[in-house]
């Protein structure tokens, strides 16, 4: 807890002793209090008790070691591409996935007031990268300097203890409240439809048969065998059988470079006899073919 900011780290301490007395109603996720993880969490489980963690590790190893019952993660946001290496993070975690939540992303830039009650001029705004890169536009048509922090709302908590007012940040409103900052201006994406996609890690997955009539998304990682058209032969298996595969990212384990895996998503649940069919016959065209959970469907709000 002790890489938080000071602001940040007082919020953080209360957070943990609370979820400490009913862990199964704590949703870790990564960042200081206020930012969107926070935001998605609390939306997507309003009784929930949130539980802030440094990391994305840290907040997979909470669910793990059982201090709280599941983790909200960002994976993919609209404009700035993959946030969390999911592909990466599942398979060391043990967990599953168990839902997922698309929060609309809106920015605003805040700092500490001059004396005078006037704001600026700022030389730099500190935020997530992929914050900063949500923002690029404006941050230069204002000049301001791009400096990257952990999440959105530490760096308003790092703004905060500095006590510099030649610097911004960039960050969910909330976070203004919370470290007393100022709002200097909204929605400073350069995107409206800027949205984040996250997904709810839990320690055992869904039963598919507890998504019977609903629309259901399905993640696995697969391996391609290290022959001509392996790809084109697995992808082959969702197109005969018409299933949807609405998510396909590649990645290298090691050094060698030889074999590639696939994260993937397809419509549909194991039961469906489509999907039956296409992951059978995916089980004979690939390797190492791992499951990762059964959800609900969820869908992207305006």
């Amino acid at each position: 807890m002790d890489s938080f900011p000071a602001p940040a780290l007082r919020l953080v301490e209360k957070m943990h002793a609370a979820a400490t007395e009913n862990p199964a109603r704590a949703i870790s996720f990564q960042g200081a209090p206020g930012a969107n993880s926070h935001r998605a969490a609390m939306e997507y489980a309003p009784e929930c008790l949130p539980l802030p963690c440094f990391s994305f590790a840290a907040a997979l190893d909470a669910v793990s070691e059982g201090r709280a019952g599941c983790a909200m993660i960002p994976i993919e946001n609209s404009q700035a591409g993959r946030v969390a290496d999911i592909h990466f993070l599942l398979p060391e975690s043990g967990l599953f996935i168990v839902g997922e939540y698309f929060l609309p992303i809106h920015h605003a830039l805040m700092a500490l007031p001059q004396a005078d009650g006037s704001f600026g001029p700022f030389n730099a705004a500190f935020s997530h990268t992929h914050a900063l890169s949500q923002s690029r536009r404006y941050l230069m048509e204002h000049n301001m300097v791009p400096l990257a922090h952990a999440d959105t709302a530490g760096a308003a908590a790092h703004v905060a203890e500095l006590g510099d007012r030649s610097v911004a940040a960039i960050a969910p409103a909330i976070a203004a409240d919370l470290y007393g900052l100022s709002i200097v201006d909204t929605r400073v994406e350069d995107a409206d439809d800027n949205t984040t996609r996250f997904v709810v890690l839990a320690k055992e997955p869904l039963d598919p048969v507890t998504l019977v009539g609903q629309d259901a998304i399905t993640t696995f990682v697969f391996e391609v065998k290290n022959v001509p058209a392996a790809l084109y032969k697995a992808l082959g298996c969702f197109a005969t059988n018409g299933v949807n595969m609405t998510k396909l990212e590649s990645y290298h384990e090691g050094a060698s470079f030889a074999a590639t895996k696939f994260y993937a998503d397809i419509v549909g649940s194991p039961g469906d006899a489509a999907v039956d069919r296409a992951l059978e016959e995916l089980d004979f065209h690939a390797k190492n073919v791992r499951m990762f959970g059964t959800y609900r469907q969820a869908r992207v709000r305006g």
